[in-house]
């Protein structure tokens, strides 16, 4: 048994603390108290600890103690959160999905002698690993990643609710969305190239461009072709559109009867009651990777993973927090089975491409009836 501190108790974040709090001393922290009470009353084993992630002092004394630490805050505190825990000399598993580059921080984390392990989730996460795993066995000159997280239920306009702050949802949509197109980065709009596909359980989504890649822009060069795209429900990116167009993801401050504000703020608030998923919601989560590459010998190669994943009313957990903190939780236990060592950080396709590695994450999700079928 270890002893765990989980950073952040949102949806994801109180998902990974649970799960682990089954085999190991788990103390989850938030800067909300009234939350991490709620809590422990769902899981009596759990610690809990009131923290200000901000406060660098504070955040180093809280992590002093542990085995190891696992990142779940937000994205805007994710990277610096990551740089304090690194420093403090802390092993760490991170799934906080922050827009700068984890890969800036492999010195310090050599130099400190740990390990950290980031972008831990279903996408980025999940289709990393399985990248990396045949990125071994193939030749690799194609790599897709469709993914979204949707509601059972529509609700007009928007078709979609979220498992994490609207803010965030907003950042894809607004972040210039990078791929790779004959050897060449592109960059393009996000919600751009949009397409239609099919899939079971649900039937017509449309894909748009997303920043997905992360890491492997930088890991995988040599993969000629790369992309990831989001899918929501038909018409749901018209209606991102217009908003985007008028300008209500402008961060830029205005003044209204004297009191200056965002239109991305305001938009952030209206659309936070308007995206809210419920507790006990239903909402699925949906994923294609495809690869094609040549085999040892010399033919082309296709390999199709599907995921489909719903709401477990036995856990009462939402598929987005199971399918991104379960990959969490696997990781950071294959971590403490030390199944993996090296130092520095480790974006998950370098998982991924160890083969007992990549059998112990799978293993570990099968068990918690989360599929990847491969096709």
């Amino acid at each position: 048994m270890s002893n765990i501190i989980v950073l952040g108790a949102g949806m994801v974040g109180s998902a990974i603390a649970i799960d682990l709090a089954k085999n190991h001393s788990v103390t989850l922290t938030d800067l909300n108290s009234q939350r991490l009470d709620q809590l422990k009353i769902k899981c009596n084993s759990l610690n809990i600890l009131q923290l200000d992630v901000c406060d660098k002092n504070k955040l180093q004394s809280a992590i002093k103690d542990f085995d190891l630490v696992v990142c779940a805050v937000p994205g805007f505190l994710g990277f610096e959160t990551l740089k304090q825990i690194i420093e403090a000399g802390k092993n760490v598993v991170d799934i906080s999905f922050f827009p700068e580059n984890s890969l800036e921080l492999d010195a310090l984390a050599k130099a400190k002698n740990i390990t950290a392990i980031v972008d831990c989730g279903v996408a980025p996460g999940m289709d990393n690993i399985i990248l990396g795993y045949y990125n071994e066995k193939l030749k690799l000159t194609d790599f897709e990643c469709y993914v979204g997280g949707l509601p059972k239920v529509k609700k007009w306009p928007f078709n979609y609710k979220a498992p994490f702050s609207p803010i965030d949802v907003i950042e894809e949509y607004t972040r210039p969305a990078r791929y790779v197109e004959n050897g060449n980065m592109i960059t393009r709009d996000a919600l751009t190239d949009c397409e239609f596909l099919e899939f079971d359980h649900v039937g017509t989504l449309e894909a748009f461009n997303s920043d997905g890649l992360r890491s492997i822009i930088f890991t995988m060069p040599h993969i000629k072709n790369m992309k990831e795209k989001t899918l929501r429900y038909p018409g749901h990116v018209e209606n991102i559109k217009v908003l985007k167009e008028s300008g209500f993801f402008n961060s830029e401050k205005i003044t209204i009867n004297g009191t200056a504000i965002s239109a991305l703020d305001f938009t952030s608030k209206i659309l936070f009651k308007e995206w809210k998923l419920g507790e006990q919601e239903e909402e699925l989560t949906i994923m294609r990777i495809i690869l094609k590459g040549e085999n040892v010998e010399g033919e082309t190669e296709e390999i199709i993973f599907n995921l489909y994943d719903e709401y477990s009313h036995e856990s009462q957990t939402s598929s987005m927090a199971r399918t991104t903190g379960y990959t969490a939780t696997a990781v950071a236990n294959m971590f403490l089975d030390g199944l993996f060592a090296e130092k520095g950080v480790f974006p998950p396709e370098l998982i991924g491409k160890h083969e007992i590695c990549f059998n112990y994450i799978m293993n570990y999700l099968n068990e918690r009836n989360i599929h990847y079928i491969k096709s």
